[in-house]
């Protein structure tokens, strides 16, 4: 005791935790939400559809590589090949798979009537659908 002064207790301290009751009870309100509109979002009509063996899934699109390097020489899928044997591979092809795709990858060195060549041969054959593959350009030198 202090003589002349009266005695002063401490008054409460401030709450400095976070109140999660309030979080909780949100929480668990959008989780009842969710589960309530969850069956309703995936609403599909059921069928039970006939079978058939004429339905056939789609495969997936087969395509053949035919590569010509500088000097000219034509690779079928990476076998070398002159254009009679391609000719051949390639009517092969198609008479297995009409819908078949040819990836032409081309050096840049390689003249032009070549190439146009090589396409003749592959559409001749049968195969139509012709896609040509080039490497992107690789970022341009920064000079300083």
């Amino acid at each position: 005791m202090a003589f002349g002064r009266l005695e002063r207790t401490p008054g409460p301290q401030p709450m400095s935790d976070i109140n999660v009751t309030p979080l909780v009870d949100v929480m668990l309100v959008l989780v009842v939400i969710f589960i309530i509109t969850a069956p309703l979002l995936a609403s599909t009509v059921r069928l039970d559809l006939p079978k058939t063996d004429a339905a056939k899934p789609a495969d997936a699109p087969k395509f053949v590589t035919l590569v010509i390097d500088k000097a000219g020489q034509a690779f079928l899928n990476d076998q070398p090949m002159n254009l009679d044997q391609l000719a051949a591979r390639l009517a092969e092809t198609a008479r297995q798979s009409p819908e078949t795709e040819v990836q032409l990858r081309a050096d840049e060195g390689v003249p032009y009537g070549k190439v146009v060549q090589v396409m003749g041969v592959a559409q001749k054959a049968g195969l139509n659908r012709i896609g040509f593959v080039a490497d992107s350009p690789s970022a341009p030198a920064v000079s300083r």
